[in-house]
């Protein structure tokens, strides 16, 4: 190699390998995906750093999981996405939550401090009720932390009651309650359930009717597209009683698949759905029945043989009956749990 050349090709080497440093520097990482959690519950710890300090991204990301481009303006991409319900406590809690993830990866500690400069440059004429609102979600989170145990130990309600009174004291009975409204159906529907489950004479039809209108009372005029959007949630609440269960296990085969799909039409399914469960049903009766068989000659097997031989005799049982998940099915003997020995939850499995 010609030696006049040697430096040129070294200083274009090292400048390649210093712009691939800079694109990796700038290239955007994913935060925890914050559309599963609720506001005020699921955020970070606000009194505790996080364990390992990692790269936060540029910008929070957006409520469909979608990073927003580096470069782009905090400022105005809070505008963007939360101007137009700003006012709504819910909202600027998702909005501050989400700022929390951001910012605690930024500083662990003394995150507050740019967290709410950034609230200011977006949204000057609503800073002091950010930034109470903000205040508010530490000193909750802080109470929930120092409270965890005691909370733990308490029953459901207590412990529901509880976490409300502290809300309330905190936020407002008002702003509470938009804050938690996802909690209040939530817990509205389960209530519902309960009423329903506990009908004396009611069968599945009645029952599904009450709940449907039960649906329509907690969630209004958002209840068709609620529905919509979580069908098979709603439907397997429905499905998990313990009195639609019996009902359906009393029927014969022809009348259970007539109330499923009933159920399943009941709760919005089209008919392209309505065929694919029946296809599963079908699936499902005759993975059932195969395992009754299962179970009966296991039972007959373990009557007659013990130690090595029965071992010997299960393992070519579950290798007739279940083939490649044989040691799937032993592993699950082997540590107490018996698949078809479990009630059978019609339409769940």
């Amino acid at each position: 190699m010609n030696r006049s050349k040697a430096p040129l090709l070294l200083a274009l080497a090292l400048l390649l390998a210093g712009a691939a440093v800079l694109v990796t520097r700038l290239m955007p990482e994913r935060v925890n995906d914050p559309r599963n959690e609720s506001p005020a519950n699921a955020a970070p710890s606000p009194t505790a750093a996080p364990a390992a300090r990692t790269r936060a991204p540029l910008v929070p990301e957006e409520e469909d999981g979608k990073a927003l481009r580096p470069g782009t303006d905090m400022a105005a991409a809070l505008r963007s996405r939360y101007a137009a319900r700003i006012h709504d406590p819910h909202t600027q809690m998702r909005m501050l939550e989400q700022l929390m993830r951001h910012f605690q990866q930024l500083y662990p500690t003394g995150w507050e401090e740019p967290l709410l400069a950034m609230v200011k440059q977006a949204f000057p004429e609503l800073y002091e009720e950010l930034a109470l609102r903000l205040r508010q979600r530490v000193a909750y989170a802080q109470w929930m932390e120092s409270h965890q145990e005691e909370l733990r130990a308490r029953p459901v309600a207590e412990r529901r009651a509880a976490m409300w009174e502290e809300r309330n004291q905190l936020f407002g009975e008002e702003t509470a309650r938009k804050i938690w409204a996802a909690e209040l159906r939530n817990e509205s529907v389960g209530n519902a359930l309960s009423i329903i489950d506990a009908l004396p004479q009611a069968g599945v039809n009645e029952r599904l009717a009450r709940y449907k209108q039960s649906l329509e009372q907690t969630f209004g005029d958002e209840a068709p597209g609620y529905m919509q959007a979580h069908q098979q949630e709603l439907m397997n609440r429905f499905l998990d009683l313990g009195s639609v269960q019996r009902e359906l296990g009393a029927m014969t085969p022809e009348q259970r698949a007539e109330h499923l799909r009933s159920v399943r039409e009941g709760m919005g399914l089209d008919e392209a759905a309505l065929e694919r469960w029946k296809d599963l049903d079908t699936r499902r009766d005759a993975r059932w029945a195969l395992g009754e068989q299962y179970m009966t000659e296991r039972v007959a097997l373990a009557q007659q043989h013990t130690g090595p031989e029965l071992e010997q005799r299960l393992r070519e049982l579950r290798a007739r009956y279940f083939a490649d998940e044989a040691q799937t099915i032993a592993e699950e003997e082997a540590g107490g749990f018996y698949r078809f020995g479990q009630p059978r939850q019609w339409g769940r499995n």
